[in-house]
């Protein structure tokens, strides 16, 4: 488990359906939240969201960021246009355990037209209690790291 216990959220309309559960599951796990939004299904762009989430964990305000769109897929791409992000839009916790391990990804993106609560807390789960393994990884993050500087 990370030292910096914060994380960010944020969902837009078609993500709204799972924001209670997700923060419930959080809290109760111990995390500090920081909220983004949105605060209703009223139709909203998921950029303007995904932005301040992902900003919260470069500015090391919150060490994660858990994104929750219809699909995942929009928050994703959102998110992985900010330096130093690195999202992994997740169906299934297998996903989830190795972009943590593999990648070092910071940010979880879940589509909430794709899974239900209960398989999108288990996801969750697996994000959370997975770390960087770093080793052979380390050398293939750095090259993601480069790829940012030169684009």
């Amino acid at each position: 488990m990370m030292e910096n216990k914060t994380i960010a959220f944020a969902c837009d309309h078609g993500g709204f359906s799972l924001k209670e559960p997700i923060l419930a599951y959080l809290k109760g796990q111990g995390w500090d939240v920081i909220d983004f939004g949105t605060w209703s299904d009223e139709r909203c762009d998921y950029p303007q969201y995904a932005e301040p989430a992902c900003r919260a964990v470069t500015e090391g305000k919150a060490s994660l960021a858990v994104l929750v769109c219809g699909t995942g897929i929009g928050m994703s791409l959102a998110a992985n246009k900010i330096r130093g992000i690195r999202a992994a839009c997740c169906s299934e916790p297998y996903s989830a355990e190795m972009t943590r391990r593999h990648n070092d990804a910071n940010v979880l993106c879940i589509g909430a037209r794709v899974v239900g609560e209960g398989l999108a807390l288990t996801i969750l789960e697996a994000f959370l209690t997975h770390a960087f393994e770093g080793g052979r990884h380390a050398g293939r993050v750095a090259m993601l790291r480069e790829l940012e500087d030169r684009f």
